[in-house]
């Protein structure tokens, strides 16, 4: 799930003003529609979206949060797959995020709270424009990202098997060692496991996630039993639940092709979540297992600028050496917590430690925020 600073005194709402400029009046460098901005201006305690129709292309989505409130906003396409998203936009901030969006029905969502269905505008976006993975090197980045998917689902799925059924035998040592192992795949894969709904939050939402009268599941809820309680006893269903849940992630995951621009915007928001959660030590906040899932970020997001690589070596050979030289700096700046086969534990680091990272995994991020521009050829 995305590291949100999500908080229980939190209550969030989006007002999305979208003003949209005539998409088919021109067309960018590689032919494809040059489709307009839409505005989303953000406060407190409305969502009212400016435009609910625009032209297929490629749209970018400035989102400003004027409110007192963090927020975030999301397009959904069917079924609640998520099309695009914005996260952790913090009063006072602005945000912009592309998204393709070709012919069909879409909603704008605004989650006050940053939990829950949220209130939601359907989109209506008509006409053709020309597909970004119409690119050949564009739609090999995607099927290279899917084989790098299905790698990691099956690890995953074999660790947190292994996992709840040490859980479930009462076995605190071994099922506290597998914990963190079991999450790194999870984290790798997340710009995937993410687009799927509510199956993200039950799976990983931290507690204070939860809608009033939600229960509070997934590794998080047995992590707090194992190392604030240590007592597994009542957590067989939980475990049960987290398997399952687990099983239709991987399920779903195998089978899914991203977009370019949903891999571009992955890969900055896995580095994202690090510097808006993981950097804190909100996401592990019993175990200190934070920087097993920073790594796991890490992974993902390296393995989806891999994916693009050709493309982006073609079009902006300046940024992808910059992107591999930031890189470099933050997997030896993480590198030097390296702990046996895993990590030090979060509590375990000084401020001036935690620093160094934050700031190494901000100058990644920024590299990184650039790959989407290029993507969609702008």
């Amino acid at each position: 799930m995305s590291l949100r600073d999500r908080r229980p005194a939190l209550l969030v709402a989006v007002v999305l003003a979208a003003l949209t400029t005539a998409a088919c009046a021109s067309k960018d460098a590689r032919g494809t529609e040059a489709a307009g901005t839409v505005t989303v201006a953000a406060t407190d305690d409305a969502c009212d979206v400016g435009t609910t129709e625009l032209p297929a292309g490629t749209h970018r989505f400035d989102v400003t949060n004027s409110g007192s409130k963090v927020t975030e906003f999301y397009v959904y396409g069917e079924g609640d797959r998520v099309i695009a998203e914005v996260e952790n936009i913090a009063p006072g901030l602005s945000r912009e995020l592309l998204a393709e969006l070709p012919a069909g029905e879409y909603e704008a969502v605004c989650k006050p709270g940053m939990v829950g269905d949220g209130m939601r505008r359907t989109l209506t976006v008509t006409g053709a424009a020309i597909h970004l993975s119409d690119d050949e090197s564009l739609a090999q980045a995607g099927t290279d990202y899917q084989r790098y998917v299905q790698s990691q689902t099956g690890a995953l799925l074999e660790q947190t098997t292994a996992f709840v059924a040490a859980v479930k035998a009462g076995d605190i040592p071994g099922a506290k060692a597998l914990y963190p192992v079991a999450r790194t795949y999870w984290e790798r894969i997340e710009p995937v496991a993410e687009s799927f709904g509510d199956l993200d939050p039950i799976i990983d939402g931290r507690e204070g996630d939860q809608e009033p009268g939600q229960d509070f599941t997934g590794f998080h809820r047995i992590e707090k039993a194992l190392w604030e309680t240590g007592d597994v006893s009542d957590m067989g269903p939980y475990a049960d639940q987290l398997l399952t849940n687990v099983e239709e992630i991987v399920a779903r995951s195998n089978e899914v092709t991203l977009e370019p621009l949903q891999l571009a915007n992955g890969a900055k928001g896995l580095l994202d979540e690090i510097a808006t959660g993981k950097i804190t030590g909100e996401e592990d906040r019993y175990s200190h297992t934070d920087l097993w899932d920073f790594a796991g970020n890490l992974d993902g997001s390296k393995a989806a600028v891999q994916a693009l690589r050709p493309y982006l070596e073609a079009n902006d050979p300046d940024l992808v050496a910059e992107i591999d030289a930031r890189f470099a700096a933050t997997e030896a700046e993480l590198g030097t917590h390296r702990s046996g086969d895993g990590w030090a534990l979060y509590d375990q680091l000084d401020p001036a430690q935690l620093r160094a990272l934050s700031d190494s995994i901000t100058a990644l991020t920024a590299s990184v925020s650039k790959v989407a521009a290029v993507v969609a050829g702008r």
